[in-house]
């Protein structure tokens, strides 16, 4: 039925392009007219419009001021006021964007250290876009179709307003590119641009903000937040507010990284914790006995699946998932089609019976690989401490406490050392434990070149999300110690959390938010209901010629990766440019080396 009525009306997004058209007549219009301006011309208009809009704002905030009103209200208020003022020019900023970029034809300069030529005059589709971007929505554009200079548009509106304007990249590559290269259209309408780099320091931040368009990825925006509220002095702040931001691949920064924490971190003022070294041998032997008994579990499920015995099969699965989940054994064949329903089915009924405990009983310590918790079972304790398992039990402090106090020969003073040394062991079990926990936890769900790297005898985050590595990330909670032990690199000081906030929270923070990306349709109920933002597809400017094909699927990945590698080659031979993207730093450089073997040149 829908699939009809799309055919008969065409969709929401057919439907809101049609409104659009004659607004972008009219903007076509008025740029005609503004051939003949000169660039002065322009710049002094573009300025006259700024005060206008910036006067607008300061009465009608004088206006408010007198009314009993809530911050909230008034700054809900205030913001009404300024955009219904930037709407009423929307036109005609639009048109000195277009008028701009002809101006700029044919002209050349620097980008990233490279001479480029300006070659672009938004098209009607693009100037939609713009549209769209500058009500507050999402856009949906091609790959190809120019969401770059559709942002030229709605940037320079909204920076005219005097409050900045920020502009969330992928990286620090493209802020610095976009910068220099869009830069160029805003410099010409009398308006300065920045950009940040992770390097900046605080006077160069702050320049960068000062700017009436400032390029960054959502990292630095983030941080930068964080320091502002860390900072003690008003002339330490570098960020001046959120007034709009525009997110490049949106459904990346919005909903893949939304509840992606924003961690500063500080080092405790104690001394470098060696238990990590002391417990690492311990650690080693339990992991290396855990790694067996999985091993063992994956071949008895596998016998067990040869004699269709699936609940007997899909209980070893549970308990080598539980075991050790990045078991390559282990991984292997739970890759195949039924394995995860299968355990899943099992984990569902021993749950329901409550008796989680018998699956566990037989294994070292059991992980839950979600919630990165780990509980080391009577067995595990056995193994590291068979003359006294009790040394890895938590004792009851406050059982501790009451039977001190029960003894009535004690006197005060002995009560009071007691109480002391209750409170030490207490500690101590709690401390060592938590080491074991974290120890654990880099040794069975820490890959190395997957989630982190070793460079210059350091121990590097990888961003899940990009695969780079993070220079100066740190996790908390001694989980990073627990890494650089495991590496045998320099243990640094534990670090604690100073300040933290979400991605989803940060971007909360606008007044207004929109953002472009290739594909946002598919998420559109999502950014509905976290941001309330309406995401609108944007149709090609020419139609689409493309071939869209299937998927190859192949049983293993070494099948998988020698046709990716043929491919490769082929296009390599006819001279076809290649971008590859994997999943993390492991499979890269094992590509690289398989590209290596064939004699084609690349970069990682």
């Amino acid at each position: 039925m829908q699939t009809i009525l799309k055919k008969v009306f065409g969709s929401k997004s057919d439907r809101e392009i049609k409104t659009l058209l004659p607004i972008v007549d009219e903007i076509n219009q008025i740029a005609e007219t503004l051939s003949s301006k000169s660039e002065v011309e322009l710049v002094s208009r573009a300025q006259e419009i700024r005060k206008e809009i910036i006067s607008a704002r300061e009465s009608a905030e004088q206006e408010l001021q007198e009314k009993n009103l809530t911050e909230k209200e008034l700054k809900k208020l205030l913001q009404k006021t300024e955009q219904s003022t930037v709407d009423e020019y929307m036109r005609e900023a639009f048109a000195m964007v277009k008028e701009t970029c002809r101006h700029l034809m044919g002209h050349s300069w620097q980008m990233t250290g490279q001479t480029t030529e300006w070659n672009m005059i938004p098209y009607d589709v693009q100037i939609a876009g713009a549209i769209i971007l500058h009500r507050g929505k999402i856009t949906e554009m091609k790959t190809g179709e120019g969401k770059t200079l559709v942002a030229t548009m709605p940037i320079f509106l909204n920076a005219l307003t005097g409050r900045g304007v920020h502009i969330i990249t992928v990286n620090d590559y493209l802020a610095q590119r976009d910068a220099e290269w869009m830069g160029e259209v805003y410099k010409k309408l009398g308006l300065t641009v920045g950009y940040l780099q992770n390097s900046m320091d605080n006077n160069q931040r702050r320049e960068a903000y000062n700017c009436d368009i400032t390029y960054g990825t959502n990292t630095e925006f983030g941080f930068d937040y964080l320091r502002d509220n860390m900072s003690l002095a008003a002339e330490d702040l570098v960020q001046r507010g959120h007034a709009f931001a525009v997110v490049d691949e949106v459904d990346s920064v919005l909903i893949d990284e939304a509840r992606t924490p924003l961690i500063i971190s500080g080092s405790v003022d104690a001394p470098v914790d060696n238990t990590f070294q002391d417990l690492k041998p311990l650690i080693q032997n339990l992991v290396r006995k855990q790694n067996s008994l999985v091993s063992e579990f994956v071949k008895q499920a596998e016998s067990y699946l040869k004699e269709n015995k699936e609940q007997d099969a899909g209980l070893k699965l549970l308990q080598a998932n539980r075991g050790m989940p990045k078991n390559r054994q282990f991984r292997k064949i739970f890759q195949e089609s039924g394995m995860i329903k299968l355990a899943h089915n099992v984990e569902s009924s021993y749950l329901r019976d409550k008796q989680m405990h018998k699956v566990d009983e037989d294994l070292y310590f059991s992980i839950d690989e979600k919630s990165h918790i780990i509980d080391i079972t009577e067995k595990g304790r056995q193994l590291l401490a068979p003359n006294n398992p009790e040394t890895f039990v938590i004792p009851d402090l406050g059982e501790l406490l009451n039977d001190i106090d029960s003894q009535i020969d004690l006197t005060p003073n002995q009560i009071a050392k007691e109480k002391e040394k209750a409170h030490q062991l207490h500690a101590e079990r709690s401390g060592k434990i938590h080491n074991i926990n974290q120890l654990l936890r880099a040794y069975t769900l820490y890959e190395k070149d997957v989630e982190y790297v070793i460079q210059d005898g350091k121990v590097m985050i990888v961003d899940e999300f990009t695969g780079r590595a993070l220079p100066g990330r740190r996790y908390s909670e001694g989980l990073h110690q627990a890494l650089e032990a495991k590496e045998n690199v320099t243990i640094e000081r534990e670090t604690q959390t100073l300040a933290t906030i979400t991605i989803q929270n940060y971007f909360r923070l606008y007044d207004k938010l929109s953002g472009m990306t290739g594909t946002a349709e598919t998420e559109a109920e999502e950014f509905g209901a976290i941001y309330n933002l309406d995401v609108t597809v944007v149709p090609t400017h020419t139609s689409v010629i493309r071939e869209d094909r299937d998927d190859l699927v192949y049983k293993t990945k070494r099948e998988k990766y020698n046709a990716v590698i043929e491919e490769i080659s082929n296009c390599h031979k006819r001279g076809q440019p290649v971008l590859v993207g994997t999943i993390s730093v492991e499979v890269s450089e094992l590509l690289s080396r398989m590209l290596k073997r064939k004699g084609i040149l690349h970069n990682v």
